[in-house]
């Protein structure tokens, strides 16, 4: 660290130090289908496409969403040249879908440039390409001298310097003292040190601070408050709106009928089934008058719920059998039940069809106390059975034990044990009759 940045910043000169957690990372580096092995050449098709499919989203997640969009589209020529419509089908689950439409648009560029930009500048004038973004590319692909500051590098970084700043405030600070620590040799190495770290060591919750390479100059650790950090600012949670959704399925070919949701805003370019308007104050009692065409609808049990960044969801849904020559109302289509996947239907779409196929219904709050068991369904048009007989009122008088007779055993059998003999029965009195009156 320089004089000149620690008189600026007020951090320590003892600071961590990239040589130790580039050793760590070459011990405990972690196996990824984007990430380039020892000794290999990254690809920067790679790692863009992985750094945008990672923005918001779990490696678990997009492990499974990679393999696949590469098998779709092998090369950025490839994703250049496809329909918007089989890009967002791929994508269609990961979320976020802004993302998906800018990797589409960023794809034309590169393919007409005939080359990614190896630039930090170059980078940013990308379609879809953040500060975060060009500095991870920059770095991992053409081994700049950048910084990827993401969420796991910001609570690193955070507990390093035990930087007070709540986030987002404190944002340009993290960048700064990220760049002060990038080596000059093996640049994307320690981007992806940095990031292992925070995925695997420095985590939100309990950090495993005896495993961690900087444990010593951690300033946020000495003072034992390394959970505490980063300092956020609470977000108010969005008021819940509510819908209803229309599933109609056509007879004959199951097919369902979807729309295109426009281009910008939420879930721009996603397919659905028609929807209402999400608001607020929704009436679902009305919620007929929304329906996209005339047929027998019939509300399902329970609701669709789904949780956006800004606001929960919740969905009524709505199912009605159509006939096999109905036609689609303008700017609709009857999709076959088998080529759903080719949709690009998102998450929340996704479970109201799935809701609409195999509805549930909605969770019944059990009582504090003994749960009550409830009686069995009764099967339709099933025949009654007779009411059971009334218990006596009176105490039946217990069975009399029957007497066990004495086991002979014949001398060749030898006695039996002590506890199994039996004294010989009682003579029995011969009665006289009953004794008559005088």
């Amino acid at each position: 660290m320089s004089p000149d940045f620690t008189a600026a910043t007020g951090a320590s000169a003892r600071g961590p130090r990239a040589t130790d957690l580039l050793a760590w990372y070459d011990r405990h580096r972690r196996v990824l289908p984007w990430r380039a092995l020892p000794g290999e050449t990254p690809d920067p098709y790679r790692v863009w496409l992985s750094e945008v499919m990672l923005q918001q989203t779990t490696i678990a997640a997009v492990k499974p969403y990679f393999e696949r969009f590469l098998e779709r589209f092998p090369s950025v020529e490839a994703l250049a040249a496809a329909p918007e419509e089989s890009v967002m089908a791929a994508w269609a689950g990961l979320g976020y879908y802004s993302r998906a439409r800018n990797l589409h648009a960023c794809a034309k560029a590169v393919a007409e440039a005939g080359v990614f930009p190896d630039t930090l500048d170059g980078l940013r004038k990308l379609p879809g390409i953040g500060a975060y973004t060009a500095g991870a590319i920059a770095a991992i692909a053409f081994d700049r001298q950048e910084a990827a500051v993401d969420g796991n590098v910001e609570r690193v970084v955070t507990r390093l310097f035990a930087i007070e700043t709540p986030i987002p405030a404190a944002r340009p600070e993290i960048r700064l003292l990220t760049q002060s620590l990038v080596p000059v040799e093996r640049p994307g190495d320690f981007a992806q040190a940095l990031m292992d770290l925070g995925s695997t060591i420095c985590t939100p919750k309990r950090p495993a601070c005896a495993l961690c390479p900087w444990m010593t100059p951690c300033e946020a650790r000495t003072l034992g408050m390394q959970e505490t950090f980063p300092r956020k600012i609470k977000k108010a949670k969005g008021i819940e709106r509510r819908g209803a959704a229309f599933v109609a399925i056509r007879s004959g070919d199951e097919a369902v009928l979807l729309r295109t949701r426009p281009p910008e805003g939420l879930l721009g370019a996603m397919a659905e089934p028609p929807t209402s308007a999400w608001e607020g104050g929704y009436d679902v009692a009305q919620a007929l008058l929304d329906a996209p065409l005339d047929a027998r609808w019939k509300r399902l049990p329970g609701a669709v719920r789904h949780i956006f960044t800004h606001f929960p969801l919740e969905l009524t849904v709505f199912v009605a059998r159509v006939g096999l020559g109905t036609t689609a109302p303008d700017g609709m289509r009857f999709t076959p039940r088998r080529d759903l996947d080719e949709e690009p239907l998102p998450g929340v779409m996704k479970k109201v069809l799935a809701h609409a196929f195999d509805p549930k219904p909605e969770a019944v709050k059990v009582p504090r106390g003994r749960p009550r068991k409830e009686p069995q369904p009764a099967p339709l048009l099933a025949m009654a059975e007779p009411a059971p007989e009334p218990a006596p009122s009176f105490r039946p008088a217990p069975k009399p034990t029957p007497r066990i007779q004495p086991v002979r055993l014949s001398e060749e059998e030898g006695e039996p044990e002590a506890h199994d003999a039996l004294p010989p029965p009682a003579p029995r009195k011969r009665s006289r009759g009953p004794a008559r009156r005088t």
